[in-house]
């Protein structure tokens, strides 16, 4: 398994020879450091383990249901739903006050 990502050296705690016998399957991978790499990635050390080399494809919520598009937008990061949400707000402000508008103006 190739892991090209810069720092998974520095983070497994490992040098550089090491970790270039470990791409080249010449050295195994300690338990301690699968466990950093799948900290790392985010992933379990199953996920490390058994990896497929697939990327995850582009994630399009557009084409989703509300009921399918809320779990996608609580994966975030809380920083990241917040601006989510603060964006919706602009919009149904926005939408609101030319709602509003239109429909005063055409009662003139």
């Amino acid at each position: 398994m190739r892991l090209q990502r810069a720092g998974v050296p520095t983070h497994i705690n490992v040098d550089k020879s090491a970790y270039s016998k470990i791409e080249k399957g010449t050295r195994s991978v300690t338990v301690e450091e699968l466990q950093k790499m799948a900290q790392l990635f985010n992933m379990t050390t199953d996920q490390v383990l058994n990896y497929d080399g697939k990327i995850p494809t582009e994630v399009t919520i557009e084409d989703k249901t509300a009921v399918e598009q809320m779990p996608l937008i609580q994966q975030l990061d809380d920083d990241d739903k917040q601006t989510i949400f603060k964006l919706i707000d602009k919009m149904l402000t926005n939408k609101k006050f030319k709602d509003f508008f239109n429909k005063n103006i055409a009662a003139l």
